[in-house]
C-alpha cells in the first residue's frame, strides 16, 4: 500500500507552504531521516527530511509551486514489494497511509504530548455519528475526512477495532492521542466499529444537493466588520495611478497576525519617560573594559537596547504575575523571562527570542542579538528561534521616532515601544536641568494585565534603566 506524503506544517501558524525543491526524484530510495524537500515558509525555507522508508514513486506536486495548502497530498511512497510505477493515490474507501515528515534540525511542531511522532489516517467513508450539517466529530477535519492521530495511537486503535474518527483528540490541534485511545477503549467509545469501515464505504453515498448560491461576503469572526474588497479598493483611484504589488507569505502572515492581534486581544497602554545619563556612563565603562579576540576585536560592544532587553528580562521576574501568556481559557505563567526583539528586513521583520534574558549576561544578550540580527537579514533562523517569548521589544529609535505604540505579537502579552534617547529639560530638585530621556510605551493584553499589574511592571524596568548598576549583581 503506497505511502502519502502531505506538505508538512513546519510551525503552528503555517497554512500554506512553497514546495521549492524536490531533494529526491522519482525511483530515488527512501530512507528514514533522508532530507527529501526544501519548503519555503512566510519566515524560511526549511529542509525537510522523512521518517519512513520506501522508494519515491511519484511526485504530484512540482518543485517551485506556490501556496501548497498543509496537509495536501505531495507525493507518494512505493513500500517495500511494490511497484512504484504502478504506485496511485488511494480512492475513496482505500485506507492509505501516510508518511509524515519532519523538518530538519528543529523541534518537530506536529509531535504530540505523549512523544510520538504526529502523522495522519485517511478515513474516506462519512464517520459514524457525523452530524447532520456535516460537521465532522471529535478529529475529523472538514476537508478530506482525515483523522489527525499519532502512529502509536493509531497503532493501538488498530488492533483493539477502534474507530479513530469516534475520539476526541486532546492533543496539538485536537490530534487523537495515545491517552485519547485508552480512555476511548476504557469508555467503549467507537469500539468495534473500525472493523465494519469496509462495509460502511459500501453503502450508496446520499443523493447530491443541489449547489447553493454564493454566499455574500462574511464578515471576519468575532464580528469585525469586513474591509472593502479589491475593486471596491481599486474603484477610488484612477487607472493607470498606481502598481499592484503581490503579498509574499512573509507580509501575509504578519497582516493576518496582527490584525487577529488587534481584534482579539484588547490592548491598552502604559508610557513613561526614562532617564538615560547614568546607563550611558555605564555602557561607555563596560564598553571600555572589554577584553579582546585575538584579531584585536572587542569581544562585545553593548548597545542601549541590550540593556532595554536585560531590563525587560528583570522586570518580568520581579513583577511575576505579569510574566505570563494568555491560552484560551487560563494563563500560561512563566519561571523564566522570554524577550523577542524585533528585527526589521526587507518586506517584514522577525522577532527573535532571548531565552531567559533574565539570567544571562549584557554581554551575552549583546552577542547573541548580533547573530539573530544577522542571520534574521539572511532568512537563516530556525522556527524555535523566533517563536514563544512573553514580551517583545521594539525600538525605532535608530529612526528618530521619539514616541509610537506597537502592536501585541500574539501569543505574548506585552510589548514595549521604544523611543530616541534625545537632552531633554528635567525638573531635579525644584531646578531645571538637562538629561538624556528616552520614552517607552508599553503595550499590555488586558486579558492578561490589569492597569495596576501593567504599571508595576514598567516601573520596574524604568527603575531598571535609570539605575543600571542593578542588571549587574
Amino acid at each position: 500500500m503506497p505511502i502519502n506524503v502531505l506538505m508538512p506544517a513546519l510551525s503552528p501558524t503555517m497554512e500554506k507552504g512553497n514546495l521549492a525543491k524536490w531533494l529526491k526524484k522519482e525511483g530515488d530510495a527512501i530512507k528514514s531521516g533522508d532530507v527529501i524537500a526544501e519548503i519555503e515558509t512566510d519566515k524560511a525555507t526549511m529542509e525537510v527530511e522523512a521518517v519512513d522508508e520506501g522508494v519515491l514513486a511519484k511526485i504530484l506536486v512540482a518543485e517551485g509551486t506556490a501556496d501548497v495548502p498543509v496537509n495536501e497530498l505531495i507525493a507518494l511512497i512505493a513500500e517495500e514489494g511494490e511497484d512504484p510505477a504502478s504506485v496511485q493515490a488511494q480512492k475513496a474507501g482505500g485506507e492509505a497511509k501516510t508518511a509524515p515528515v519532519e523538518p530538519k534540525g528543529t523541534p518537530d511542531q506536529n509531535a504530540a504530548p505523549d512523544g510520538s511522532h504526529a502523522s495522519y489516517a485517511r478515513v474516506d467513508q462519512a464517520p459514524e455519528g457525523a452530524k447532520p450539517n456535516g460537521a465532522a466529530p471529535a478529529a475529523a477535519s472538514e476537508a478530506g475526512g482525515r483523522v489527525f492521530a499519532s502512529p502509536l495511537a493509531r497503532r493501538i486503535a488498530k488492533q483493539e477495532g477502534l474507530d479513530l474518527s469516534a475520539v476526541k483528540g486532546s492533543g496539538p490541534h485536537g490530534r487523537v492521542i495515545q491517552r485519547d485511545v485508552q480512555d476511548a477503549l476504557a469508555n467503549g467509545t467507537g469500539k468495534g466499529t473500525a472493523k465494519g469501515a469496509d462495509k460502511a464505504a459500501a453503502a450508496p453515498a446520499p443523493a447530491e444537493k443541489p449547489a447553493a448560491a454564493p454566499a455574500p461576503k462574511a464578515a471576519p469572526a468575532g464580528g469585525a466588520p469586513a474591509g472593502l474588497s479589491l475593486e471596491q479598493v481599486k474603484g477610488f483611484y484612477e487607472k493607470g495611478s498606481y502598481e499592484e504589488v503581490s503579498l509574499d507569505g512573509m507580509r501575509k502572515t504578519i497582516a493576518k497576525r496582527l490584525t487577529e492581534a488587534m481584534q482579539i486581544a484588547p490592548h491598552f497602554y502604559l508610557t513613561v519617560d526614562c532617564e538615560l545619563d547614568a546607563l550611558m556612563k555605564l555602557r561607555e565603562t563596560l564598553n571600555a573594559a572589554a577584553g579582546k579576540d585575538k584579531d584585536g576585536k572587542p569581544l562585545f560592544k553593548l548597545s542601549v537596547n541590550d540593556f532595554v532587553i536585560k531590563a525587560m528580562g528583570l522586570a518580568l521576574t520581579r513583577v511575576p504575575a505579569a510574566n505570563a501568556v494568555w491560552a484560551e481559557d487560563r494563563i500560561l505563567r512563566f519561571k523564566h523571562a522570554e524577550v523577542g526583539v524585533a528585527v526589521a528586513i526587507d518586506g517584514g521583520l522577525f522577532t527573535p527570542v532571548i531565552r531567559r534574558a533574565d539570567e544571562k549576561t549584557l554581554s551575552t544578550i549583546s552577542n547573541e542579538m548580533k547573530d539573530f540580527a544577522g542571520r534574521a537579514r539572511a532568512k537563516k533562523l530556525k522556527p524555535e528561534e523566533y517563536q514563544g517569548g512573553v514580551t517583545s521589544v521594539s525600538n525605532l529609535g535608530m529612526f528618530g521616532i521619539k514616541h509610537f505604540t506597537a502592536v501585541i505579537n500574539p501569543p505574548q502579552s506585552t510589548i514595549l515601544a521604544v523611543g530616541a534617547g534625545e537632552k531633554r529639560i528635567v525638573v531635579r530638585d525644584g531646578q531645571p536641568a538637562v538629561a538624556q530621556v528616552m520614552t517607552c510605551t508599553l503595550s499590555c493584553d488586558h486579558r492578561v494585565l490589569d492597569g495596576a499589574l501593567g504599571a508595576e511592571l514598567i516601573a520596574a524596568f524604568k527603575g531598571l534603566i535609570e539605575n543600571p548598576m542593578g542588571m549587574l549583581v
